[in-house]
Order: structure tokens, then sequence, then C-alpha cells
């Protein structure tokens, strides 16, 4: 029996793949390769195929035979924000589309469990700081409703034919748990200010007025270590019946400002870099974080790793590739 991981050799997938396979799982990775990279993913097999296409469902239902997969962990999605925004036929062409290739070649072959990767995005800009699953979701943008969609399309295929699936809404994800497992892209909070550096210029603060302790919005950050560690224990919940929930936040329970952020790496750098403090952007609520009690309560996982772990991981991972950051000695 195999896993097969979509989007297994991105950021996420692939601190997922690297865990199932130290476990002794046998791995199939479906993957575009449009962010991934296949040095990522061990002596997993490599499927190239981009699930949103026509010819996607068939070729994953005979996969799903041929190697006798007993679960899917699904990454692939776009997951920009303002592409969404930009582009929004085409997020749901690409998240709902592949979704629902996926979701039929399951139906079709019998493999009945699913870990899907979801958002906090699917809950807005919520009326509280610290949202539980119970918080009813809106969305702002096509990505966090690609989300909710794919939520809604997975329990309507339970009450269809037996689907037996867990959804993780994912808060703020950073750091490596491997150097050469990095985040390539520069689309969240830590890369950016190190892309920033890498450039030698100065980080950016949108916003320092919020009704928060230093001015900066609060946000849970989790470890991407942490978040792998999360999509197993789910995995082995689904092994072993059906879960307490369907939905569980992926979180710390605890928040950590952006002028903290920039703080914690001044002090790893030993660079008291300046910043750019600029107006806020439209859509950002002051404080995020989430309610981790459910998963740790049904499946047994707790964050292990801290805000200083995660800028630590981030910071010796960036070191170690092609854009090295030299730190003024004076």
């Amino acid at each position: 029996m195999s896993i097969l991981v979509t989007g297994g050799a991105g950021y996420i997938g692939a601190h997922v793949v690297r865990l199932l396979e130290q476990s002794g799982e046998k791995v199939v990775v479906v993957d575009n390769l449009s962010t991934g990279r296949v040095e990522r993913i061990g002596g997993a097999k490599l499927i190239t195929v981009d699930i949103a296409t026509d010819k996607a469902r068939t070729l994953l239902a005979n996969l799903m035979v041929d190697e006798d997969v007993s679960a899917v962990i699904h990454f692939a999605a776009r997951k920009q924000v303002g592409e969404s925004v930009e582009r929004p036929a085409w997020y749901y062409q690409q998240n709902i589309g592949g979704l629902a290739n996926i979701l039929m070649a399951m139906g079709e072959t019998g493999v009945d469990r699913m870990i899907f990767s979801s958002s906090a995005a699917v809950y807005g800009m919520p009326p509280v700081e610290v949202v539980s699953e119970d918080e009813q979701c809106h969305p702002i943008n096509p990505y966090g409703e690609t989300k909710l969609i794919g939520e809604w399309m997975m329990a309507d295929c339970e009450r269809a034919w037996g689907l037996n699936w867990i959804g993780l809404r994912y808060f703020n994800v950073a750091g490596t748990g491997w150097v050469d497992l990095e985040d390539p892209a520069i689309l969240n909070l830590v890369p950016m200010v190190l892309d920033r550096l890498a450039k030698n210029e100065p980080p950016k603060i949108f916003g320092t007025d919020y009704p928060t302790p230093d001015g900066t919005c609060i946000r849970d950050y989790i470890h991407v270590l942490d978040l792998a560690h999360a999509h197993i224990a789910a995995l082995r919940a689904l092994e072993s019946g059906k879960p307490g929930h369907r939905t569980y936040n992926v979180g710390t329970g605890e928040g950590t400002s952006v002028r903290e952020i920039i703080e914690g790496i001044r002090r790893i750098s030993g660079w008291e870099f300046p910043v750019d403090e600029l107006p806020r952007r439209a859509g950002d609520p002051p404080k995020l974080i989430g309610n981790a009690e459910n998963i740790s309560h049904d499946l047994g996982w707790k964050a292990q790793q801290s805000v200083e772990d995660i800028l630590i991981s981030a910071w010796e991972a960036w070191q170690q590739g092609p854009r090295r950051i030299t730190v003024p000695t004076e």
C-alpha cells in the first residue's frame, strides 16, 4: 500500500513526504513542479501532472489502482491571495477543478481516506481574536473561498460514498525542519523579511497603529515541521476510524506581532537593520490566533516548536542558499 501526496514536492508537502518515508511508508508524489522541486521528495515515486487538467482524473484513478493507494494527502493548489483576486476564475478552475478530479478518482477506485490542506483564510475577518472551528466562515478572497468549497466537497462525498476525511486549517506557516526544505516562495512575512535583507533593502511593516501592544498585527505562527506532524497525526486518526471533528485548526494558540518577528530576526542575525513603516493594508485584521484545543484533544497533537525555533531554522536555511545575507560588521 502507498500514500499519495499531491503537491508533495512543495514546501509543506516535502516535509510530510520526508516524515512518511522515515516512518517506512511507501509514498507516491503527484506534482506539476510549478513551485516544487524534484530533489525534495527523496525516494518517493514522482508523477508529473497538472491535476486540474481534463486527463488528470483518469491518470489519477489508474495511479491509485497501480500503486495500491490507501489514502491521499492533498496539498496541490494555488495559494496567492492577491493573485486569486486578480484571476478568480482560474483559481476556481485550478483549486476546485483539481480537487474534483482527485475526489472522482478516489470514488471510482474505492480510496476513501483524505487529508485536505485547508487554511485559516476560510474564516475571513472573524469578530474574535482567537478563532475556533465553530466560528462562522466568511472568506474575503477567492483563495479562501476555494478552500471552504473544498471542505464542502469532501463533506458531500462523505455523505454520498463514505469519504473519511480531515481538513487542516493552517495559520501562519514558517521555518524549516531541514535546511534543504526551506520555503522557496516569498509570500509570507519571514521569507519576505529575509528577501529584503538579501537585497540590502529595509523590510516593510504595514501598519503601526493597530489596537495591539506594539501597534502591529498579531498572528499565530506555526513551525512547518509541527504542521507536518499534524498531517501524520490526522492520517493515523483516519486509519483508526472516524475522527471527532472533520476540520481542525493547526496553530499554537499564541500570537506574535510583526514587530516581534522583526526583533527576533535582528537578534538571531546580530544586525539592527532598519525597517520601513508604511500605512495599513486593506483587509488585515489586527489579531488572528487559532484555538488548537480540538486537534490536541482528538489527535493528541500539539505544537512543539517556538517562534524562536521558527526564526532560527529559517535564518540558517536561508544562509545555506544562493542568496546568503551579508551582515554588516560595523
